[in-house]
């Protein structure tokens, strides 16, 4: 992102447009992997398709006019064809069952995570028992950041500038808004802004700490872990801490 800053309020500014961007972002996201849990019900479709067509045939040779029957290569032809979606079926209900007792295996491995802090990487914050952790940085050199955060309809709830690094600064929410509205637990998107090179807005690198609550397949292909109702993929996480 870019753009002009020339005040402590500026800044913030450009973190809350940051912040609104990452909701918009995670919302597309969400509603993506919705989509495509619609998988199941499709192969479902394929399978209803064939069937209906193996009906349709027989009932097209049975009622066929004898004095000018259908073309035999054509039949041949159909069901090639359909032999070809049978074999495409079977071969994905294969698929899915390996990737299922991937899955199976990936949760009784992460299994132990549970009840322990972990970082992750992502833009949503967990709010767990009225707290949420960033671990902001890596950074450079010392510099002011604004840190912006936004609830479940995308509006901004808490903003706050604070001093970091170098290297990497523990950021802690209360879980208060900026009005001092005690807020529920949950995933919030958070953005974290610092000001670049002749006046411009730069993204700053963070990571998200929570604590496991649980490890589960995500429906999909994948495994997913839960620090209270926030929910990331297990590749996202990259380190444990140890218990709280």
């Amino acid at each position: 992102m870019s753009a002009t800053v020339s005040s402590s309020s500026d800044l913030l500014t450009a973190a809350q447009t940051a912040a609104k961007k990452a909701h918009a972002t995670n919302a597309a996201s969400s509603a993506a992997t919705s989509s495509d849990a619609g998988g199941t019900d499709a192969l479902s479709s394929l399978t209803s398709n064939y069937n209906q067509f193996l009906t349709l045939l027989t009932a097209q040779l049975q009622h066929q006019d004898p004095t000018s029957p259908t073309q035999t290569d054509s039949f041949t032809s159909e069901l090639a064809q359909f032999a070809g979606v049978e074999q495409q079926i079977k071969t994905n209900t294969n698929l899915t069952q390996l990737l299922s007792l991937n899955q199976d295996g990936l949760v009784s491995d992460s299994a132990s995570y549970v009840g322990k802090q972990a970082v992750v990487s992502s833009s949503q914050i967990a709010l767990q028992n009225g707290k949420g952790t960033l671990q902001i940085g890596p950074t450079n050199a010392a510099e002011t950041v604004a840190v912006a955060v936004t609830n479940s309809a995308g509006a901004v709830v808490k903003t706050q500038t604070l001093s970091v690094g170098p290297g990497t600064t523990s950021w802690s929410w209360d879980g208060k808004s900026d009005s001092g509205t005690s807020l529920p637990d949950g995933p919030y998107d958070v953005a974290v802004v610092a000001q670049g090179s002749a006046g411009s807005t730069q993204a700053v690198p963070f990571s998200v700490v929570g604590t496991i609550t649980s490890v589960a397949k995500n429906g999909t292909s994948g495994v997913n872990v839960a620090m209270g109702s926030t929910t990331v993929d297990l590749s996202n996480v990259t380190s444990l801490l140890g218990s709280p």
